[in-house]
């Protein structure tokens, strides 16, 4: 591997750091924390400024946060205004009232935990706000990020201390919509892909069939453009036998 690959790679780590740690610091970095996190790599100021972009692109607000909500579709601001409304349903507790309900929960007490899920699920809200516009619908965050809470309520009596119950929920919460980004833009490739290597192989069999003045068989293709058989029968697969100009039936493959 070149020099110039390892440095892609690590400026695309180095920016993936960065854009979980503003996250986790509530969708803020500051100039300072750019900087320093790419010190090694001695970028120039056009350089600076396309970072700056790409954070500001995925809500990540530079010295002081975004307001996440100026993001969201209107079908998400309305979902999300119906949901904080049932929210509001949810009784209040005093500093003092949580706290005891944490204690109980790290102990093991069903209620306890069941009353600390309801009272963490506004922080669902705040940590799905983090991560809008990153091609995952808000409702589909928040749905990760209730899940993900009712696993960490769980696991709360690993803690050492009460006072790290939000920020280790936040951090669950966090991770979850993580993964479910991660998988979506994985499985969006997938697609894109997909769509790709039909065109491709839709494209060189009109240009065949132009050729023949009749629709092409999969072999004839395979052997105009030199390709594996196996490549054309996926094509094949994914666009469901679509393929106009290629004539293949099942049996063909026998």
């Amino acid at each position: 591997m070149s020099s110039l690959d390892n440095k892609e790679q690590l400026f695309a780590q180095i920016l993936s750091d960065l854009t979980k740690r503003a996250r986790r610091q509530g969708g803020v970095v500051t100039q300072e924390e750019i900087e320093d996190a790419f010190s090694e790599l001695e970028l120039n100021e056009t350089q600076y400024d396309l970072i700056k972009d790409y954070l500001k692109n995925h809500n990540i607000g530079i010295g002081e946060a975004v307001d996440a909500s100026e993001y969201l579709t209107e079908e998400e601001s309305s979902y999300l205004e119906f949901y904080l409304t049932e929210l509001e349903e949810i009784e209040p507790v005093s500093d003092g009232e949580k706290e005891a309900i944490i204690i109980s929960a790290m102990a093991g007490e069903t209620s306890a935990k069941k009353r600390l899920v309801e009272l963490s699920l506004p922080i669902v809200v705040d940590v799905a706000k983090l991560y809008a516009e990153q091609g995952v619908l808000l409702e589909d965050l928040i749905g990760e990020g209730n899940m993900a809470l009712l696993k960490a309520v769980d696991e709360i009596g690993s803690l050492e201390s009460h006072s790290d119950c939000d920020s280790f929920l936040a951090q669950m919460m966090m991770d979850a919509m993580e993964a479910l980004i991660e998988d979506d833009a994985a499985e969006t490739s997938r697609g894109q892909k997909a769509v790709k290597l039909v065109q491709e192989v839709a494209d060189k069999a009109k240009e065949l069939a132009d050729e023949l003045r009749r629709s092409c068989t999969v072999e004839e293709l395979a052997e105009e453009t030199g390709w594996e058989i196996e490549k054309i029968l996926e094509a094949i697969k994914v666009s469901g036998n679509q393929i106009e100009d290629l004539d293949y039936k099942p049996q063909d493959n026998n």
